[in-house]
């Protein structure tokens, strides 16, 4: 006989019965667990029992794998104490049966949602000795804040950096975002307005041409360069993004990490591309000024960098992130249904004598398709690609496959489901947080 002692010391004991002989028998038991022997020190020889400390609703599950051969996941477990006990047992996460693979998908999704949050410093700490113990082992002085080895440069330089780079770390760090917001606005703004007509003050240019060497014909040609006043406000503009730029650089964490970041790169190559606009237009007079002006374009790309201050623009970055694969897979679909159609719509009416006939090539019908296809067709795919994004999570040592009418019966959106992950997790570490 098997028993056990559950972790709730108000039950003393839980007794789960089975024949020895019959477990031993099973093939999974000798691959996978320890065998029972009466040399264990957990039997009790006395009563010809075997006693075991562990969790309950995983040891039922574990038991009866051994009875079966099936191994199902316990609704009311969290996933990372189940690994822990399959662990401990010598089985494995893949032997898990298909039926309840997405629970346990669940469970790992949920675990990369907290390491995205934690990386996000969403669910921020309210003690302060927390947060400070986290700020030095992000700047890597962890070991000499515990060993009392603290410099002023160990005090600043956080603070300075939580200024520019956390938006919600402290009120100063509000006004400093509120600040970078506005000049992001006014920059846009500015880029926009200077290429209307109104704004734009109108410049002659006239040039000597000789034409075989004989005569010479002038050519007047006629264009529009914006206002001062526009370049005045693009570069009080860009002094502060130069100065956040520095400020930020010298600050951060880590170097190689602010040097990765897509947004600290767009805001890097949006400031060198009004400098660059100042040297060529300004100073050199035969400067492709058109060529300069479109390359100009990428300052609006700064827009990005309002994700930085608005958590919810982040959750959606990380929820397009992490749905990334079905997506594409979507948009495959999408294009496949497009040309198709696009195709049978000409060929359709080419068939047909029809004067007013407005699909005259395949072209014609794709844009016709697109119109439709994005307005009409609702697309709802789905479950058949979570088991399969479960399958290749889990490792591959098993394949089993669902019946297709419990795959259509499991049937629900991935970007939903990411989506409600991630604005779960959020509120419930707020209202942790409050209480």
């Amino acid at each position: 006989m098997i028993y056990y002692v559950p972790h709730n010391v108000e039950a003393p004991k839980t007794v789960k019965a089975t024949f020895t002989p019959t477990v031993l028998e099973k093939p999974c038991f000798s691959i996978y667990c320890f065998s029972l022997t009466p040399s264990l020190a957990n039997f009790d020889p006395l009563l010809n029992e075997y006693f075991f400390d562990r969790h309950p609703a995983v040891f039922a599950q574990v038991l009866n794998y051994y009875r079966t051969g099936k191994l199902h996941y316990p609704t009311d477990v969290c996933g990372p104490l189940f690994e822990e006990e399959l662990q401990y047992w010598g089985l494995d996460a893949s032997d898990t049966e298909p039926c309840c693979w997405m629970q346990l998908l669940h469970a790992k999704d949920t675990q990369e949602t907290l390491a995205v949050l934690d990386r996000m410093d969403v669910d921020r700490e309210d003690d302060p000795q927390l947060r400070e113990q986290d700020t030095m082992k992000k700047f890597g002085w962890e070991e000499d804040y515990f060993q009392g080895k603290r410099t002023k440069w160990m005090y600043y330089k956080p603070r300075i950096w939580a200024l520019f780079d956390e938006p919600y770390s402290s009120r100063s760090a509000k006004i400093i975002a509120g600040i970078s917001v506005w000049f992001i606005f006014v920059s846009i703004l500015s880029f926009c307005l200077k290429t209307h007509p109104s704004f734009r003050i109108p410049v002659i240019e006239t040039t000597n041409v000789t034409y075989h060497g004989r005569s010479v014909v002038g050519v007047t040609r006629q264009t529009t360069e914006p206002h001062v006043a526009f370049g005045q406000v693009e570069l009080i503009c860009n002094i502060w993004f130069t100065l956040e730029i520095i400020i930020r650089f010298i600050f951060c964490p880590s170097k190689w990490g602010f040097l990765k970041s897509p947004l600290n790169n767009i805001d890097l190559v949006a400031t060198l591309s009004f400098y660059a606009d100042a040297i060529f237009i300004r100073l050199l007079e035969d400067a492709p000024k058109d060529v300069v002006e479109f390359l100009s374009m990428i300052r609006i790309f700064r827009l990005f960098k309002l994700t930085q201050h608005h958590r919810g623009l982040q959750i959606l970055i990380h929820t397009f992130r992490a749905s990334a694969k079905e997506l594409i897979l979507l948009v495959f679909f999408l294009i496949l249904g497009i040309v198709i159609f696009a195709a049978l719509v000409y060929y359709a009416e080419k068939m047909e004598v029809n004067p007013d006939n407005q699909f005259q090539s395949i072209p014609l019908g794709l844009w016709w398709a697109i119109c439709t296809m994005t307005t009409v067709i609702v697309s709802n795919f789905a479950m058949f690609y979570s088991h399969t994004q479960a399958r290749d999570k889990l490792p591959k040592k098993r394949r089993r496959v669902l019946p297709v009418e419990q795959v259509v019966n499991m049937m629900f959106g991935l970007l939903s489901r990411n989506f409600s992950i991630l604005s779960d997790t959020i509120a419930s570490s707020t209202t942790c947080s409050r209480s």
